[in-house]
């Protein structure tokens, strides 16, 4: 059965952006929604979820009422685009604390590699259906 997944991002991280672009690039079947997590909806979420705002988290899964955060996050998304992407779901296997110290290294360097927007990006027109605001 196909779920509708949601991914919260940061949308002033360029990273953050070009890989959401990437998402939409690959999502083929449409299984994503997306929302920015300095929006209304994603602070909502981030709420609604008891997530914690200041962790350094720049992309949030949610899936069946479930929360995915940092590298689980990324692998269930590359998982569910399909394709060869999903080959890369094997790096689950190593432990999470480990796959997590990488991706909050990524995370915290973020803004000094890829810079940072003054404001959320917007979608273009042919995404703009994708986006929950």
């Amino acid at each position: 059965m196909n779920h509708l997944s949601i991914v919260l991002f940061d949308g002033v991280c360029n990273l953050c952006s070009r890989s959401v672009q990437f998402i939409l690039r690959h999502d083929r079947k449409k299984k994503f929604k997306f929302a920015s997590l300095q929006g209304r909806t994603g602070q909502a979420l981030l709420q609604q979820y008891e997530i914690a705002q200041n962790e350094p988290n720049s992309f949030v899964l949610l899936e069946n009422n479930k929360v995915y955060t940092r590298s689980t996050a990324v692998l269930r998304m590359l998982k569910k685009l399909g394709a060869g992407w999903s080959l890369l779901y094997i790096f689950i296997i190593i432990p999470p604390f480990i796959r997590d110290a990488v991706y909050n290294w990524v995370a915290r360097n973020r803004y000094k590699w890829f810079g940072k927007r003054d404001s959320c990006m917007l979608p273009g027109p042919a995404w703009q259906d994708r986006f929950l605001e």
